[in-house]
């Protein structure tokens, strides 16, 4: 796992309005000369996408000006933005608070993958942050795909996985003492409509032609197998994808904004900063209906997500 501390050299010289610096060897890159808001150069923003669908996950440093203004009119340049989340308020427009007063994702996922129009691309703002800890990590899911053995290619090309909402807590994370008011609330909220998507375990990028794997921690079962099957597989895949080698580590400081393609990733949040504060800005960009390997798309099973986002063309 390359975990990034301060931008490193060379910088790629590919780009013409920005400057790339690759900080692992499947994932990541730093960004340098783009200025978050609404008036960003067009070409600089075309070229951070670019940027952004070859390394997976980007980072821009000395960001502190940027309010949720700004990120908002910035991540519009880059798509169709949605609602916070399918059940999560939010500020009831875009921006979600990952508040660690509300808890601690510390586990593996993608986001919002228990609708069938999961997002393309998250841009997350750090606002308050531990003075130790609190670091985050993405995985590459397309080049875990590229790594399996060929025959377990074949298998899971065939699979499909039901995503869910109803997530269990305490089977990632175990509950000592009791639950906390805010973070009870936030998990009421989060399940009080519930949704539920049979998806491709194996996507194909939208915009690259790449196949991806798609799991995750929202993923309850694999259509027509056994629990215990299920569990046996899912863990030998995500074991695939979050191996260290396919992972980047990113330490955050006052100014950071993170962008990500939710489509060719997960992340994880590590929760080691004991119970200090710590608040990041999250807006989503919205994403297709996903098509497996096979042409065969996902399938809504419970819930309507067309309030909390369109499907991108």
């Amino acid at each position: 796992m390359t975990q990034v501390h301060d931008q490193a050299t060379p910088v790629d010289g590919s780009y013409q309005h920005i400057d790339v610096t690759q900080v692992g060897g499947v994932i990541g890159a730093v960004v340098g000369g783009i200025r978050v808001g609404g008036n960003a150069d067009p070409a600089a923003v075309a070229e951070l996408r670019s940027a952004l669908l070859r390394h997976r996950v980007i980072f821009l440093r000395d960001q502190q000006h940027a309010t949720d203004a700004d990120q908002f009119a910035f991540t519009k340049l880059l798509g169709t933005v949605t609602k916070p989340h399918p059940t999560v308020t939010g500020d009831g427009e875009a921006v979600l608070p990952i508040d660690s007063e509300q808890g601690k994702a510390n586990s593996w996922h993608t986001d919002v993958t228990f609708v069938d129009r999961i997002p393309a691309i998250s841009v997350l703002r750090a606002i308050t942050l531990p003075p130790y800890g609190g670091t985050t990590v993405w995985a590459n899911t397309v080049e875990a795909y590229r790594r399996l053995h060929p025959g377990l290619r074949a298998l899971v090309g065939r699979l499909r996985a039901v995503h869910s909402n109803l997530y269990d807590y305490a089977a990632q994370r175990p509950q000592i003492g009791g639950i906390d008011v805010k973070e009870q609330e936030y998990r009421e909220e989060f399940r009080s409509v519930e949704f539920e998507t049979e998806h491709p375990v194996v996507r194909i990028h939208p915009e690259t032609g790449e196949p991806s794997l798609l799991l995750g921690h929202f993923v309850r079962s694999f259509a027509g197998l056994s629990s215990a099957d299920f569990h046996d597989l899912f863990a030998l895949l995500q074991r695939h994808i979050t191996r260290l080698e396919n992972t980047v580590r990113w330490s955050w400081r006052d100014g950071d904004i993170a962008i990500w393609d939710n489509r060719a990733t997960q992340h994880y949040a590590v929760a080691d900063y004991d119970d200090l504060p710590r608040l990041l800005h999250r807006i989503t960009l919205a994403g297709d209906i996903p098509v497996g390997i096979g042409g065969d798309t996902s399938v809504v099973l419970k819930g309507d997500a067309g309030a909390y986002s369109p499907v991108a063309p």
